[in-house]
């Protein structure tokens, strides 16, 4: 942070950064006027389209044709769309930035309506002849692209219908945007007065005033946070209610008997796996509340706040980290992954993979953005006084060597894993991180300091993230069955599910129930139970590959290179876990209690 007069720091602005602490996004672009020059390349694309349409059924060599061009069409799009996002991402206030996202949208959906025939004419291939296309060595590349298209066959509208969609796609995403720009950059939260100073309040500096040891300073920040989003309430109610309202539209446009079943389906995962992860979970609260009651007794208060849940119950434990030095701790904790998977990360850490720090109008939050011909990139708002931020950069950096290993693995078409796999990968190595700092805590307060971090992330990541996929799943039913998703009705069924999860020991604040209206994830629906059965996965496998010597990391590694080749509960299998029974979930919410248990003993 940048400092100014009467001890008041402010964000620094993004020239004030040092190039070397920002992502070099030179592997997609080397400027704008470079990206410029492919859009132009992009929209001539137009005119190649038409020869293609009613030649698609022919021969195998025909569909091949197209499959190629189409091919080359999605490396540009993904080159073009990287760019531009993550230019935006750096301040999603620059005129520049949000521009170029706007003329790649435009021209995206435009395109998109013009190959919108191209879907259902490959669906109309009489199955005998597409199954002998399928054969022929130059639709080698496209087998698995294609089986996974023609399993939409029953979804897939018309050639005008489709070409509608194509057209209306570039408005659907309005809700999203206006969210983001409403509380990444027009929400002014202030500053809270602490004894280092006035100290500004962000999203992304929310995580470090929660941690703070000064209860005050804690009520302060979470009045003020809160409060602004109460000044905001109905507009953001009607944001999520208009987002939710689209998810319905298009699951019956496509006949998908529900939302989440529409949502589901890309994966080919069954409903089932849904709700076994809410019912799982919500069997074993018993763990979760004790946790909460022995937060309570530990910090000595009688009521237990929403603005208590996060600060470290080991007081006194400071831990400065650079980024230097939290790269060398992920990395030594990832030594059991092989030489190749540490020194790439590293390599790519210490080097210009990551924008690594916070600036004004940048993003919050932290998230990686893999591409098939370019670097992995990492956005991290790391600050160097929160433990919290080297899991996080450990969580980020197991998405990027996914990333690495499927696209040097896999053809164009099928090397994108799906998020289900992801967050498997991102937590294993949260988990990885975790058993290396508790063995080498070099104190007892260290290690009571490590246990309780590792019992909240687990917490975060699989009660606090089942909670969210029970509320999406509540809203989306309600609007599904007629009920308008008022402020009010929101309010009530978020107030419920935490009155549920939290259970007697917490005491809410009259605006906590706004947290519905705050999380960006909503906004991609049914997104967040990925979380939940990722970490359940990923603790599963940290045991085998810890444990079981050389085959269950090879078949990890077979795990990272899938890709997109197979779907998630497949892939998972050929890694040693199978997520189509509750038993992971059970295993990780017994584990959380194990934690639990310990930090009894050390506290």
């Amino acid at each position: 942070m940048s400092s100014s007069k009467n001890n008041e720091k402010t964000i620094p602005l993004r020239s004030e950064i040092k190039d070397q602490h920002k992502w070099d996004l030179g592997s997609l672009y080397a400027d704008d006027a470079s990206w410029e020059q492919d859009l132009k390349k992009y929209s001539k694309t137009l005119e190649k389209i038409p020869a293609f349409k009613g030649t698609l059924g022919k021969s195998a060599a025909a569909l091949a044709d197209y499959l190629d061009f189409f091919r080359n069409l999605g490396l540009l799009e993904e080159k073009l769309a990287y760019y531009s996002e993550l230019r935006e991402t750096e301040d999603e206030g620059s005129d520049t930035a949000r521009t170029m996202t706007g003329k790649f949208a435009m021209l995206a959906a435009k395109i998109g309506a013009e190959l919108s025939w191209a879907v259902p004419e490959i669906q109309t291939i009489p199955e005998n002849k597409i199954n002998e296309f399928l054969s022929h060595p130059r639709i080698k590349d496209y087998v698995i692209f294609l089986k996974k298209l023609l399993r939409y066959k029953s979804h897939i509208l018309t050639d005008k219908e489709e070409r509608i969609l194509a057209m209306h796609s570039e408005g659907e995403d309005i809700a999203n945007q206006a969210f983001s720009v409403l509380t990444n950059v027009d929400l002014d939260f202030g500053t809270i007065l602490t004894k280092e100073g006035k100290l500004p309040l962000s999203q992304s500096t929310w995580s470090v005033f929660m941690e703070n040891p000064d209860r005050t300073v804690r009520e302060k920040a979470y009045k003020a946070f809160y409060g602004c989003f109460n000044a905001h309430k109905t507009t953001l109610a009607a944001l999520y209610g208009g987002s939710v309202k689209q998810d319905v539209i298009r699951a019956r446009i496509r006949n998908f008997p529900s939302s989440l079943n529409a949502a589901l389906f890309p994966d080919n995962v069954d409903e089932s796996v849904y709700n076994n992860l809410v019912s799982t979970v919500n069997r074993n609260l018993d763990p979760l509340h004790r946790y909460y009651r022995l937060r309570r007794q530990f910090l000595k208060v009688d009521k237990l706040r929403p603005y208590d849940v996060y600060v470290p119950l080991v007081p006194g434990v400071t831990k400065i980290t650079p980024w230097e030095d939290a790269v060398d701790i992920i990395c030594k904790a990832f030594t059991p992954l092989g030489n190749e998977y540490v020194s790439t990360l590293r390599e790519g850490l210490l080097g210009r993979w990551a924008d690594r720090y916070e600036n004004k109008g940048k993003r919050s939050g932290a998230f990686s953005a893999g591409s098939y011909s370019a670097d992995p990139f990492i956005l991290m708002n790391y600050k160097d006084n929160s433990i919290r931020d080297v899991f996080t950069l450990a969580h980020e950096g197991g998405h990027s060597m996914h990333s690495w290993y499927s696209a040097g693995s896999n053809p164009f078409l099928q090397y994108n894993y799906t998020i289900f796999e992801a967050e498997v990968a991102s937590t294993f190595n949260e988990e990885l991180l975790f058993r290396h700092l508790e063995k080498n805590a070099d104190s007892t307060e260290l290690k009571r300091y490590i246990v309780n971090k590792r019992a909240d992330d687990f917490l975060s990541t699989l009660y606090r993230q089942t909670m969210f996929a029970e509320f999406e799943k509540r809203s989306h039913e309600l609007e599904e069955t007629g009920t308008p998703l008022t402020l009010e009705v929101l309010r009530s069924e978020y107030r419920s599910l935490i009155s549920k999860y939290f259970g007697e020991e917490m005491h809410f604040e009259e605006e906590s129930d706004l947290e519905g209206l705050r999380i960006p994830h909503f906004y991609r629906a049914f997104y967040v139970y990925k979380y939940a059965t990722g970490i359940s996965a990923s603790y599963a496998l940290a045991e085998r590959v810890l444990s079981g010597g050389e085959q269950p990391r090879k078949e990890y590694f077979n795990f990272l290179k899938s890709g997109g080749s197979r779907y998630p509960i497949d892939s998972l299998k050929i890694a040693g876990v199978d997520m189509s029974s509750p038993a992971p979930v059970e295993a990780a919410c017994k584990a959380f209690g194990r934690l639990v248990d310990e930090l009894e003993k050390l506290l």
